[in-house]
Parts: structure tokens; C-alpha cells; sequence
């Protein structure tokens, strides 16, 4: 895969399944947010890259979601936000509108965030809602692009968690871009593993990937 000229992966295969949770994972500049962006079509490339979801029906939480500090939005408007794909050219959100982003965030835990004001949240709380907002958007597939990043260890994990119970209760198709290995092969089903060097790229299953080289040197900060 290419854009712009230059080359951005060599040799990298990987396929998922209806119902899966695939983490990217690699070193700094590897090329894991690009390939999350080639998939929502953000990105003009060359190669093959493939995906049978309609853009619609894809939840997409970006590394970096920007956040208007003086504006005095709630949680709960936040997450309905997540369904204006449905809303088109209506002026105004369903009834069903409102019940599926009270869903999104009770399937997050943060049902009791609902009538805060979202600029008053703390970090890990702010995540949970924003990725109930994509949860509105998420008919067919969630891509998560470093969900937990900035949290502590502790928020960190519940977060994790809490995907994993998204992928396994839910059923839901997710593909999320992440650093740490603990809550990666602690949720997850696969694992694509994007090097800049392709003979250390990797794709298989949690436990296929602990047995890894790749997979040691990563735990030990080699790579």
C-alpha cells in the first residue's frame, strides 16, 4: 500500500471476520493510523485494500478528537451526535435516535454521565463517551485509533475491558489501534503487527503472536 509516492507497507496480508477484534500494533511510525484511515477511505493509496462495510455503518473514534472547551455540550449530546448518519436531512434526532445513544452509553457504563456537562469530565470518562458516540455510527464495524491513550493504568485497563465486552456481547466487528500489549492480548482475538521492516510484519492470533520474536522485543521495549 502507497499514497502520495511513497511506500507505506510491503507484503502485509491480514483478513477480519464478522464479529472479530483485531489489534494493530507496532512501533512509532509504522503506519498503524494510516491503515485506519486507508479503511475509512481518508486516505488515497494504491494496492489492495479491501472492505465490505458500507462507510456509513462504520464508528470511528480518531487518535486525537477535538474538543470545544467553551461550548457547553452534555455527554448525552455528545453520543447522539454519533447518529446524525441516520439523521440526514431531517432537522431534528428520532425518538429512536435518543434511545440508541442511551443504549450506546449504558453498553459503556456511563449512563450516569448522560446530563454532565462533557467538558467537565475526567479523561477516562471522556473516552467512555466518545466511544459511545462512535458505538451510534457503529452498525457494522468500530475502529478504535489509540482509545486509551494520555489514561492511567488503572482507567486504562477498565477501558479495554469494557471494548472487549462490547466485541464479545454485542458481536460487534472491531478493529483498534493500540501501544499496549497488556490490554491487547487480554481482549482481543487477533493481532496484526505492522513493522518497517515487512519480514517482522505479522498477522494471526493472540496466542500465535505471544510466541513471537516480534512479540518478546515489543514487552521489552526493543523495538
Amino acid at each position: 500500500m502507497c499514497y502520495d509516492n511513497n511506500n507505506v507497507f510491503c507484503n502485509l496480508t491480514f483478513n477480519v471476520k464478522c464479529g472479530e477484534f483485531l489489534s494493530v500494533v507496532g512501533e512509532n511510525g509504522s503506519g498503524k493510523s494510516t491503515l485506519v484511515k486507508g479503511l475509512l477511505g481518508f486516505k488515497k493509496h494504491s494496492g489492495a485494500l479491501e472492505i465490505n462495510v458500507r462507510r456509513n455503518r462504520i464508528g470511528y473514534l480518531p487518535q486525537q478528537m477535538p474538543v470545544a472547551e467553551d461550548f457547553p455540550v452534555t455527554a448525552g449530546e455528545v453520543v447522539l451526535s454519533g447518529c446524525l448518519n441516520d439523521v440526514g436531512f431531517l432537522p431534528f434526532y428520532k425518538t429512536r435516535h435518543k434511545e440508541k445513544a442511551r443504549e450506546a452509553l449504558e453498553k459503556m457504563r456511563a449512563l450516569d454521565l448522560e446530563k454532565r456537562c462533557f467538558r467537565e469530565l475526567s479523561g477516562g470518562q471522556r473516552q467512555r463517551v466518545l466511544i459511545a458516540r462512535a458505538l451510534c455510527a457503529a452498525e457494522e464495524l468500530l475502529l478504535l485509533d489509540e482509545p486509551a491513550s494520555g489514561l492511567d493504568p488503572m482507567v486504562r485497563a477498565e477501558l479495554y475491558e469494557l471494548i472487549g465486552v462490547l466485541n464479545k456481547t454485542c458481536r460487534l466487528t472491531i478493529i483498534m489501534v493500540s501501544h499496549d500489549l497488556e490490554g491487547v492480548v487480554a481482549n482481543s482475538c487477533k493481532v496484526l503487527h505492522i513493522s518497517e521492516k515487512a519480514s517482522d510484519n505479522f498477522f494471526g492470533t493472540v496466542s500465535e503472536y505471544m510466541q513471537t520474536s516480534v512479540y518478546r522485543e515489543m514487552r521489552c521495549g526493543c523495538v
